[in-house]
């Protein structure tokens, strides 16, 4: 990274959601965050209509990307995204169309560049050592939530000698310590949090004084320009409504903890390293 005085800022899933991606770059030149200094956690493209268009924003900005499931899919040009749903599922289902029309708007050039992101960045920020992933630290796909069996993350952190891992996939903000280290997760820009609201989230990490601060942050961004790309492209699934509601189409992959809470607006603290 440039810097270890300025902030660190982090998202994930921009979801083909143009809008939302054109949002969060203006937030970060408000708070006068170079390039270098922000990273994205993969699945830049998915849900949304824009996914050409998003995918061009991105690389225009030159922040550094991890690559997710669905670049790892679209440059290999897969039958499928690879989100990890299970067979049959109705999020598995969802998937068929978003995908096959992504996969057609997608230059070979972009294919190209996809397949050649890294699939972790690592980054050193007051004597800590960071490792940042779309999913788990070997499976891209992977899905870790904030109450994921303490032994799951146990084994995760195990793959890395990180003092701080950042994932994605999930599509919830969340922060979770595991002994002296720390699992976080910066949420996503292109689809709301399940929360009833329709606003995404990113996550900035500030060095202080005496620790590393962790802070997620609401990203509101025009909802209804995301929508009516999604008519105009044919696209009228289950997430153009979500987009709106900021309730997800199906909660099937949610722990049970988390289908609980559904439409419940999301707090998060402050979180000290």
């Amino acid at each position: 990274m440039a810097s270890e005085a300025s902030p660190i800022l982090i998202f994930g899933g921009p979801y083909s959601n143009l809008a939302a991606t054109e949002a969060i770059e203006r937030a970060a030149q408000q708070r006068n965050i170079p390039p270098q200094q922000i990273i994205c956690t993969g699945d830049i493209i998915a849900y949304c209509a824009d996914a050409a268009e998003t995918t061009s924003r991105i690389q225009r900005w030159g922040i550094p990307v991890v690559m997710g499931n669905c670049e790892e899919s679209i440059a290999e040009g897969a039958m499928d995204c690879g989100c990890g749903f299970d067979e049959g599922s109705a999020c598995s289902l969802l998937s068929i169309s978003w995908y096959n029309y992504a996969l057609k708007q997608v230059s070979d050039d972009a294919r190209q560049w996809m397949g050649q992101l890294p699939r972790n960045i690592r980054f050193t920020l007051q004597g800590r050592n960071f490792h940042v992933i779309h999913g788990g630290v070997e499976q891209i796909n992977r899905f870790i939530f904030a109450d994921s069996d303490a032994s799951l993350l146990e084994e995760e952190m195990a793959m890395t000698d990180a003092d701080v891992v950042i994932g994605g996939h999930c599509g919830i903000p969340f922060a979770r310590r595991i002994g002296e280290r720390h699992w976080l997760n910066a949420g996503v820009i292109g689809m709301p949090a399940n929360d009833g609201t329709a606003d995404s989230w990113y996550m900035l990490i500030t060095p202080g004084p005496d620790a590393i601060k962790v802070s997620w942050h609401r990203l509101s961004y025009p909802a209804e320009a995301s929508q009516q790309a999604m008519t105009d492209a044919g696209l009228n699934t289950p997430y153009r409504e979500a987009l709106a509601s900021g309730l997800w189409p199906s909660v099937d992959l949610l722990p049970e903890s988390q289908k609980a809470v559904t439409g419940q607006r999301l707090e998060l603290a402050d979180y000290l390293i």
